[in-house]
């Protein structure tokens, strides 16, 4: 992807020179969309990323927030789209090892990791083969690094079917000592690579993820998409414990996008400062590297750290005591950044000199035209209720996931109170006494038909689902994902889809603390939906009450069903609809969604509440599917369609033995009305207007296990 003209211009005008060709690759490296921002930059000012508990907001690997005085949380997500159409096992898996990588540069240890996954129509056998790989590559990775992955969502969705998304988040606890930033801090520290040898894997990953993937993508940018070790991974986690243990890391970055250029460039940048590298110096795994091809290539496994040249010895001591290779590459200045190589003629050239801070930071933002999306009209099927309902339940976006889940290694690490499958994940963190509720995914259908709306969902949708485990949200991370932003009509979505999702966080009072932009997903087959993956992290007092127990999302049967908040009155973006056919505007949003999470959470809580599930994919017909079991069942009447259908999020289903407990805390909230009973004998009785419906577990389970039973 070459240098465009314009930016030839500027760059010109600030060296006062042509570029070197190493610097040139630098410059659109850094300068990409992936890197830059360059088109989504003046869109991220509509977030809100600060409360009294955020540490470190937006700009570094990962954002920091406060449990108590002396426990904190990190928070990061990526996305890793394009290599995982390319080589989906190895995309996926480096995208898990650059996130973790984002998660150590804090000086935090990865605790958790989630997945929101999106893929063509489940139907296509091209679908498939990529949802095995990279269902198959994130395995592999989270479980060989002893990381578990509790959480996430998967998606299908024609307008994936040439461009696949993979969005991973991690969380990962830190303290107040022990916490490291990404920001140099004094010139004559020196810089240590540490971690795996370069090699010319990924040469031009950020580049090549700031462009529209072609039809023979999958051969022609094979070399773009980098190739992980995990357990050069694990090596690499625990020998960054031991420097952190010491107090040895002034500063530090994962060697991610651009390589060896962009960590360190931006590193020294961050600082205002400056850099002396001597890329002869950097460990190589492959012999005759040229200068553009150690700056930049992405190999995986390696991180820059700032060391006080007094500690050198010694951080180079831990390298190997964990067999990991070990260079001192250069210098941190107060000048210019500067690298230099000596080639096979034996001259030493300079082939980068120039501003850390114009390198990383100097890309111009692009004006755009925008076409805002018009919300569809009310067009909706006569369809039979029988028909619709094993359809939805049967739907691949609302099924079960076990097939994905179960793949995950979700225990390790003895902190999972609550595993995947239910709906949001539960982390003890035992030194705080809190319990860390984690929720991450996007609906597509959603923000296809309404980006605006839609991205609200997604946000309220994410909040309920902590609620519904106990936990308040606390803070997210998002992963903003879209087309070519070239195109009016693609920009205009992605545009609506940002401002919806900052105008929800802030409703809901939970700071957007970081983050990633995904832009130019299009393909041969189209642009992808605005998708606009939140991670969203709670917390919940674990020193009483409930502990780290949580109330399960099946039924007990021995209960009253409530469903508590109020119905958006509309099906726009359902999966009813995406059966049916036909259209409808997108539903009516809770008009105080934060006090509604609160209420629910709160519910959450009580010893009377037996269980809870949110409402949302798929409506009623699936969280009612989802709660019945050999042992319980449910016995409900709905009035129609509608109320059957509907995905309005912030709503939940709650089985009680106190009702009255329920309602007075959604007491001039949100309405609260009987469904019917919870039973012992595993059969969904449904009364949908004059229609009767009944599914005994067997059948219900059948239905939902699609994905399990198409792939077995």
């Amino acid at each position: 992807m070459p240098l465009a003209d314009a930016d030839r211009e500027l760059v010109v005008g600030e060296l006062g020179r042509d570029p070197t060709r190493t610097e040139t690759a630098l410059f659109e490296n850094l300068w990409s969309e992936h890197c830059a921002y360059r088109s989504s930059r003046p869109l991220l000012s509509a977030f809100d990323s600060e409360s009294d508990d955020v540490v470190v907001g937006p700009g570094d690997d990962a954002a920091v927030v406060a449990l108590d005085d002396d426990t904190y949380v990190t928070l990061g997500v990526e996305s890793h789209n394009h290599p995982s159409y390319v080589d989906p096992f190895d995309g996926a898996a480096t995208g898990v090892g650059g996130i973790v990588r984002d998660t150590m540069s804090m000086g935090a240890y990865p605790v958790g990791l989630t997945d929101s996954l999106y893929f063509g129509d489940f139907d296509r056998e091209h679908s498939r083969y990529l949802f095995e790989g990279v269902v198959e590559g994130i395995s592999h990775y989270g479980n060989a690094i002893g990381v578990p992955t509790v959480g996430g969502s998967v998606a299908f969705h024609d307008g994936y079917e040439g461009n696949p998304l993979v969005n991973v988040a991690c969380v990962g606890l830190t303290t107040e000592d022990r916490m490291v930033t990404a920001v140099a801090a004094e010139p004559g520290n020196e810089l240590v690579l540490v971690g795996n040898a370069t090699g010319r894997d990924g040469l031009g990953g950020a580049s090549f993820a700031s462009e529209d993937l072609s039809e023979d993508a999958e051969t022609e940018d094979r070399p773009a998409v980098q190739v992980g070790d995990p357990y050069a991974e694990k090596r690499l986690i625990e020998c960054n414990e031991a420097l952190v243990d010491e107090s040895l890391v002034v500063s530090a970055r994962d060697l991610g996008a651009a390589g060896l250029g962009g960590a360190s460039c931006e590193l020294v940048a961050k600082g205002g400062l400056g850099a002396q590298i001597d890329l002869n110096a950097v460990h190589q795994r492959e012999p005759g590297m040229n200068a553009t091809e150690i700056l930049l290539a992405e190999s995986q496994e390696r991180m820059v750290y700032e060391v006080r040249p007094e500690d050198a010895e010694r951080v180079a001591e831990l390298a190997d005591r964990f067999d990991l290779g070990c260079s001192v590459i250069g210098e941190v200045t107060d000048g210019n950044y500067v690298c230099t190589f000596e080639g096979d003629d034996g001259d030493r050239e300079t082939v980068v000199d120039a501003p850390a801070a114009y390198l990383a930071d100097g890309a111009p933002t692009n004006d755009l035209e925008r076409v805002d999306p018009v919300q569809p009209e009310r067009d909706l099927p006569d369809a039979r209720v029988a028909e619709a309902f094993e359809a939805v339940v049967g739907d691949p976006n609302t099924a079960s996931k076990r097939w994905v889940y179960r793949q995950y290694d979700h225990e390790v690490g003895a902190r999972t109170a609550v595993r995947p499958g239910d709906d949001a994940a539960l982390l003890a963190v035992r030194e705080a006494e809190t319990g860390l509720a984690l929720s991450a995914g996007a609906e597509p259908r959603w923000t296809a038909a309404a980006p605006y709306e839609g991205a609200r969902a997604v946000a309220v949708e994410n909040a309920t689902n902590l609620a519904s485990v106990g936990a308040t949200p606390l803070a997210a991370v998002d992963c903003l994902n879209g087309g070519n932003p070239e195109k009016p009509e693609v920009y205009g979505a992605f545009a609506a889809a940002v401002d919806g999702l900052a105008d929800a966080c802030s409703a809901l009072d939970v700071p957007v603390v970081g983050g990633n932009v995904s832009l130019y997903n299009d393909s041969a087959a189209g642009p992808v939906p605005p998708t606009p993956t939140l991670a969203m992290v709670g917390t919940r007092d674990a020193a009483d009450g409930r502990g780290y127990d949580a109330p399960p999302t099946a039924f007990a049967g021995e209960g009253t069903l409530l469903h508590v908040g109020e119905p958006g009155g509309a099906l726009g973006g359902s999966a009813y609809l995406a059966h049916a056919g036909g259209s409808d505007r997108f539903p009516d949003l809770p008009r105080d969604p934060k006090t509604v999470v609160a209420s629910l959470a709160g519910v959450a809580g009580l010893e009377s509440t037996l269980a809870v599930h949110d409402v949302s994919h798929g409506g009623l017909a699936v969280t009612l599917a989802e709660g019945v079991s050999d042992d319980a069942g449910a016995d409900v009447a709905v009035d129609g369609s509608l109320e059957l259908f509907d995905e309005t999020p912030g709503r939940a289903v709650v089985e009680t033995t106190d009702p009255d407990a329920v309602r007075d805390a959604f007491d001039g909230v949100a309405p609260v009305e009987t469904l019917g009973e919870a039973t012992t004998d595993g059969t969904l009785s449904l009364s949908v207007g004059d229609a009767e419906l009944a599914y005994d577990a067997d059948a219900v389970r059948e239905r939902r296990a699609v994905i399990e039973r198409e792939l077995a």
